[in-house]
């Protein structure tokens, strides 16, 4: 089911409440707000009363392929891949494919440069699928248009393409044609709203007098509200650049999925117009979240998380991540920090056991060659796809408690245990396994594994091996009679035997309000912490009553604040310590008695500001 934020939606029904706008104070910026607030109203009015409820109809069906693949292709690919970082001599760090917008370079240096030259002589469609094929993922989307403006196929809308380039090929033809050929579903990157060479378009400020800039002209972020008089060329940009390239991409390739990106640039009404003209010609084609939103209102058929993910926050509804190999997304020739295979694999299982798809990004060298060091890591992947790649494939997310070992993914009436820590003393306590086990086993292998229902039937044995069949990740499948829903009252249950059990702060109870980090590995994240109602929760259970070392991540610009961790009469108390990394206390000892058990982390005092943003909390038993 498709959720919306805050809102009830049932398929069909003719009028949808939409909720009251506050009323603005009578000064210019009130107005000038109130105008902004019904222009989006009026253009979520029409969506959700006429064609976008009409649209969702048919959405399960359209996403059920999406669904099913799990595992997708992202590829940065444009004539900023042939510089890869290197401009004028300079190295010029982050993202690779902002280039035109960081060196301030020209739209027409920017054409002479770089697409007339753009010729990448060992592009070769087939051989890329083939090896993304082999890595196992199931779809690709490429960047038909990045933020440079510039179109990467011959088209027929202006002249800042590659047509004009000495390229005189359709590489989006062949790599529709290859994944086809391949079985593979095939989509487009496409920036709608952020467009560096369109002179009506927002972004390039160096150029033009335009905002939605670095330089923060005409109101900043919010420009097309502070001045609404701007709005008109941002709408001819659209009419004339945006809504009829995506609509010829849709007529030429009949792109599976459409990839949207930097909605904020435009106002919703236009985000909303856009997506109306997809729909309009196009009912089946799968399009992101980024698209169009608001508060209340998703209007894409999946959500998005964060980019360049290492954990993922809860999310009650179809979504993906886009981490990349490296921390660019357009090859850089300059950035070493790929991550290693083993990061992948895990977090690929991590997403499937949360009901999320992954989304990994390459960015390919401008001679058409797919890097070496994205090679590495696809190569990688792929052998432990082909032997895993069931476990991932058509899953949903797990029934079951978080486990200290590892990841649960759940097809039909079998769980496939994904094992990143194989116990030292051969039995796996599967916790909150409710329900009858018929079989257990080492995937890809008829060894028959020996189950014992243990903890007053709320968890599982499982005794395995003393070693595991793979370093990284380890399945096991678990064949249930029937795969019953843990009973809210079964908390987690934390490792005894010296495995680190991480309590993240995502996965803790605490009040509406307070904000999340995007799952980056800095920002994985609960913040606006600063009063006693500020705590956070965790419910755990121990089988038996033990002592644990306690390790507290967190971030804080507020120097000396207290803060404790409880769990019944006992506390570890300690204080803040003002730095911008990630800082590593350990507060102390906790004892937990055997059965269910709350650790909670709240402030002492009342505090005007945020004293910290908490990361997790570490577990670790504790002997002495």
């Amino acid at each position: 089911m498709h959720v919306l934020k805050n809102l009830a939606l049932s398929i069909g029904m003719s009028v949808i409440a939409i909720p009251a706008f506050s009323q603005f104070k009578g000064d210019d910026d009130g107005v000038l707000s109130q105008k902004a607030a019904e222009r989006d109203r009026a253009a979520i009015n029409t969506a959700v009363n006429g064609w976008w409820t009409a649209s969702m109809k048919n959405h399960d069906q359209r996403i059920a392929w999406w669904r099913e693949a799990r595992f997708g292709c992202f590829i940065h690919w444009g004539v900023y891949s042939v510089p890869g970082g290197l401009w004028k001599g300079k190295q010029v760090g982050g993202y690779a494919e902002h280039l035109m917008r960081k060196e301030k370079i020209s739209r027409g240096a920017y054409d002479s440069l770089l697409i007339r030259t753009f010729n990448p002589v060992d592009f070769d469609a087939e051989a890329w699928v083939k090896q993304i094929k082999a890595a196992g993922m199931r779809y690709v989307i490429i960047t038909a248009k990045h933020h440079d403006g510039v179109a990467m196929y011959p088209t027929a809308i202006g002249d800042y393409s590659i047509k004009n380039s000495a390229f005189k090929r359709d590489p989006m033809a062949e790599l529709a044609a290859a994944c086809h050929k391949n079985g593979l579903k095939f989509g487009f990157y496409y920036s709608h709203a952020f467009d560096w060479e369109h002179p009506d378009a927002p972004g390039n400020d160096w150029d033009y007098d335009n905002p939605g800039g670095d330089k923060d002209l005409h109101g900043g972020r919010t420009w097309y509200d502070v001045h609404p008089e701007l709005l008109p060329k941002a709408v001819k940009y659209v009419n004339e650049k945006s809504i009829p390239q995506i609509k010829e991409l849709i007529a030429k390739y009949h792109p599976d999925i459409l990839w949207f990106d930097t909605p904020h640039k435009l106002p919703l009404s236009e985000n909303i117009r856009i997506l109306e003209a997809i729909r309009a010609v196009d009912n089946n084609v799968v399009v992101n979240g980024r698209l169009a939103r608001s508060n209340e209102y998703s209007f894409g058929d999946y959500i998005n998380t964060s980019d360049r993910p290492a954990e993922f926050y809860p999310v009650n509804d179809d979504w993906e991540a886009i981490p990349t190999t490296n921390e660019s997304y357009g090859y850089s020739r300059y950035d070493e920090s790929h991550k290693p295979v083993s990061f992948f694999i895990r977090l690929l299982a991590k997403a499937a056991d949360r009901g999320g798809n992954l989304l990994m990004n390459i960015g390919p060298e401008g001679n058409g060659v797919i890097d070496p060091r994205d090679t590495i890591i696809l190569h990688g992947i792929g052998a432990w796809m082909q032997r895993y790649g069931n476990s991932i494939y058509g899953t949903t997310a797990s029934p079951l408690p978080i486990q200290p070992w590892g990841e649960i993914t759940a097809k039909n009436n079998q769980l496939f245990l994904h094992v990143f820590s194989w116990p030292a003393n051969k039995t796996l306590t599967v916790g909150g396994l409710q329900g009858k086990v018929k079989k257990a086993w080492l995937m890809n292998t008829a060894t028959v594994l020996k189950t014992t229902v243990v903890n007053n039937g709320t968890d599982v044995n499982i005794s395995l091996p003393a070693t595991a069949p793979d370093s990284i990740n380890s399945v096991v499948v678990v064949e249930m009679e029937q795969v019953k829903p843990t009973a809210a009252t079964v908390s987690r249950l934390l490792d005894g035997s010296g495995v680190t059990n991480r309590l993240l702060a995502y996965d803790a109870q605490y009040r509406k309000g307070l904000t999340k980090g995007d799952g980056k590995i800095a920002n994985y994240f609960v913040g606006d912490i600063a009063n006693p109602a500020d705590k956070l929760t965790w419910k755990v259970r121990v089988t038996k009553a033990g002592s644990y070392s306690v390790t507290l991540k967190y971030r804080s610009t507020l120097p000396d604040a207290a803060f404790e961790v409880t769990t019944g009469s006992q506390s570890l108390k300690g204080s803040t310590t003002s730095k911008k990394e990630i800082l590593t206390v350990k507060p102390g000892v906790l004892k937990l008695a055997a059965g269910e058990n709350e650790i909670v982390l709240t402030p002492t005092a009342a505090n005007k500001e945020e004293i910290m943003k908490v990361f997790e909390l570490q577990l670790e038993a504790f002997n002495k």
